[in-house]
């Protein structure tokens, strides 16, 4: 009796052991098809990861292609900087650079959004001030402003029942060469002048509206105003990035405030210097933080 009881002990353990060695090579197979189930959809997303990022490095070169190159900028401004920091590989903020007869146009866009978003509309406001200065011929700022707004709010407006409030802000300047006469529009953005002996920074506000504003069929004129700069003034047009950033001991931002102090302290160094000097303050105010939006200053003397 012993014996049997032995030999169907030993027959169950080894059904037993037969079962669970069943259910783990079944749960192993399980596993195995999961597993390859994962990797082959980790293999399209990576796929399509790297199709996404190949179209936005495209984009970025699209981009790049419109940016004013540094030689044709310092052709027209010779004594002047550009800083310019996307916050992705692409980004909402332009700047811009052309000639219309004896006066130098120049300006810092802030497109709605960054990213590839941003850069959509940053191609569009890029068009819209090419087609109002070198195909209509329109020279002043706030005229061009308003053209720009006239077309854009059409753009997004299409249809009825649109519901786009996308737009630009634009700090636009234009600065006749002979005369030193600076003429001036703003969507929200303001310009500042630093004069060269009163060192102390003047700013002339943009209007209280982007490009793009829509209101009940109705457009807002923009407002013309004028400067006489004397030789030596440095002028300034930005984005609100570099203001926005937050940063410093207590994580706060920027603002405008510090950025306005440091242009007043740099504006008799040279402009290279200048550059180097609001980068450095920029990435020691950053810290490990992240950078939150495209950052974009533009400085001249004149």
């Amino acid at each position: 009796e012993k014996q049997k009881l032995v030999i169907y002990s030993v027959i169950g353990g080894l059904c037993l052991l037969s079962g669970f060695s069943f259910l783990l090579f079944k749960r192993f197979r399980i596993t195995q098809r999961q597993k390859a189930i994962i990797e082959k959809q980790k293999l399209i997303v990576d796929e399509k990861n790297k199709d996404i990022t190949d179209s936005i490095r495209y984009a970025k070169r699209i981009q790049d292609a419109i940016l004013p190159s540094e030689e044709s900028i310092r052709a027209l401004l010779p004594d002047c900087f550009v800083l310019y920091k996307p916050k992705d590989i692409v980004s909402g903020d332009l700047y811009w650079v052309e000639q219309w007869g004896n006066k130098v146009f120049f300006a810092a866009v802030d497109c709605t959004g960054h990213g590839v978003p941003g850069a959509f509309m940053s191609i569009v406001a890029h068009n819209l001030l090419n087609e109002a200065l070198l195909e209509q011929g329109i020279d002043r700022p706030a005229l061009i402003l308003n053209a720009m707004n006239k077309k854009l709010s059409r753009i997004l407006k299409q249809r009825p029942d649109a519901k786009v409030r996308d737009g630009m802000d634009i700090a636009l300047c234009a600065v006749d060469r002979k005369t030193l006469l600076l003429e001036f529009a703003g969507a929200y953005n303001p310009v500042w002048i630093v004069g060269k002996e009163s060192r102390e920074v003047l700013e002339i506000q943009g209007d209280k509206q982007p490009v793009g504003h829509f209101t009940e069929g109705e457009l807002k004129l923009f407002t013309h105003r004028e400067v006489q700069l004397k030789p030596g003034d440095c002028v300034y047009v930005f984005s609100d990035g570099y203001a926005d950033q937050f940063g410093g001991e207590d994580g706060k931002k920027f603002k405008s405030r510090r950025l306005r102090e440091s242009l007043a302290s740099i504006a008799d160094l040279p402009l290279r210097e200048q550059k180097q000097s609001l980068e450095a303050t920029f990435e020691s105010w950053k810290g490990r933080l992240e950078q939150i939006d495209d950052v974009c200053v533009m400085g001249a003397r004149f």
